[in-house]
């Protein structure tokens, strides 16, 4: 059985960001996409156009000296603008290792991701290794 098409172009996502490829993950995200990321740390927020997202994206390299890793696991659609993804995260910074396991739920608007809902398996865990 074929993939989704909206599975498929979440998948490409995750293949670009691990590849560092800013310009291609610019090609799968809405100008207005937002990525709500939970927690109290510094990390947290809504980081609203494509712009912040991205930029986001080159703080978790920065923060973690190039160590921040995301292993797709799962990914499940449902055929009405929504995926879901289910993830396993590495990372060290400041003597301290992440090691845990998230999800993003996915908003897709005309066939491109314009919101990202991340989750996280214990966000005590992501909390304190972001502070």
């Amino acid at each position: 059985m074929a993939e989704h098409p909206h599975a498929a172009l979440v998948r490409k996502g995750y293949e670009a960001f691990s590849r560092g490829d800013m310009e291609a993950l610019s090609g799968l995200m809405t100008g207005d996409v937002t990525q709500h990321v939970p927690g109290t740390s510094s990390m947290s927020g809504d980081f609203k156009g494509l712009d912040a997202v991205l930029s986001y994206y080159g703080q978790l390299a920065a923060e973690t000296n190039g160590t921040f890793r995301i292993e797709l696991k799962h990914l499940f659609a449902d055929g009405r603008g929504h995926v879901m993804s289910v993830h396993h995260v590495t990372a060290e910074r400041g003597g301290k290792k992440l090691d845990t396991m998230g999800g993003i739920v996915f908003r897709i608007v005309g066939e491109k991701v314009s919101d990202l809902d991340q989750c996280e398996e214990d966000l005590d865990v992501a909390d304190e290794f972001w502070a």
